[in-house]
């Protein structure tokens, strides 16, 4: 009898994507192996009209998907790595993370080339607070306003004129090949993209080891890595998508190996503490916190506390 396992996902068409994407890898790993959908909509899609920081953050995105998994209703969810809390609830873990697509912020206009190019007073929309910030800091001319919904949603309303630019990220617009909506993609040195992004995370019951054995065989080593770094700096203080945050890892060379670069700044931008720091692939945690001491020793905490 072959195996079957159910993966839990929201129903918006790049979580679908991506779903299926795992899916077609398990499969392909294990010749045995059936693997089906199990497709739901969370608080998180339900509720369009308000911030994702007033209505209880990105954990609104996964809570209904953990509940299947508790009840064995699935075997494993997947999520867009970035709106995974940094610590999760009890009795569930992350049993891999797979290869980072680009994890740039993507700058889509159907009038502009760039973010440099728009006149003074353009609205540009955007769902993070993280690159509000840091745009607003270097476009202080631009008016940025909430847009939230799905991928296509977000582009539909830009269509319609609501706004004259919006800014989503790279990785998602490629997994819904519509990678020739991108105008442009923003330097990371602009733009820190957010801890996870661009990864995917699969998540299990932690007690659940035959899943989790399987699922094994899809984690990347070097993007496990960077995302735990990043994770880190985000744990450490507190991160959640009421704060302005970004961490991004990457691999240098042979004598610094692992980079890591974060922010942590105020909803306008206006005060802003960034840190970088070099360390190895073995101790992603230890990378993690001495970039999240640095930025604290920096006012990172009295920003933190200013936004609470």
């Amino acid at each position: 009898m072959s195996e079957r396992l159910i993966i839990a996902t929201r129903e918006s068409p790049l979580a679908l994507a991506q779903a299926n994407f795992v899916k077609a890898e398990l499969e392909a790993l294990n010749d045995d192996l059936t693997v089906e959908l199990l497709g739901m909509t969370t608080r998180g899609d339900q509720i369009l009209d308000k911030p994702l920081a007033k209505i209880g953050g990105k954990g609104l995105f996964i809570k209904e998907l953990e509940i299947a998994l508790q009840e064995g209703r699935a075997h494993l969810a997947v999520h867009s790595l970035k709106d995974v809390p940094m610590v999760l609830p009890k009795g569930f873990t992350l049993a891999a993370i797979l290869p980072r697509e680009d994890a740039r912020d993507a700058f889509v206009s159907n009038r502009f080339a760039s973010l440099a190019e728009m006149p003074s007073g353009s609205v540009v929309g955007t769902s993070s607070l993280r690159r509000a910030a840091v745009l607003k800091r270097k476009y202080p001319t631009l008016e940025f306003k909430p847009l939230r919904g799905n991928v296509n949603t977000r582009l539909r309303k830009l269509d319609d004129g609501e706004f004259d630019a919006a800014i989503l990220a790279v990785a998602g617009l490629i997994r819904l090949d519509m990678e020739k909506r991108i105008r442009s993609r923003i330097d990371i040195e602009i733009s820190i993209p957010a801890p996870g992004q661009a990864a995917l995370g699969i998540e299990v019951v932690a007690d659940d080891d035959e899943t989790a054995e399987i699922v094994a065989e899809l984690d990347h080593a070097p993007t496990a890595i960077c995302c735990t770094a990043e994770r880190t700096v985000s744990r450490l203080l507190g991160g959640s998508c009421e704060l302005p945050l970004g961490a991004y890892a990457d691999f240098v060379d042979a004598e610094k190996p692992l980079r890591l670069r974060a922010f942590v700044a105020n909803l306008d931008g206006s005060v802003y503490v960034e840190a970088e720091a070099f360390g190895t692939p073995d101790q992603p945690d230890a990378l993690g916190e001495t970039v999240a001491k640095m930025l604290k020793d920096q006012g990172a905490s009295q920003i933190i506390a200013s936004l609470s």
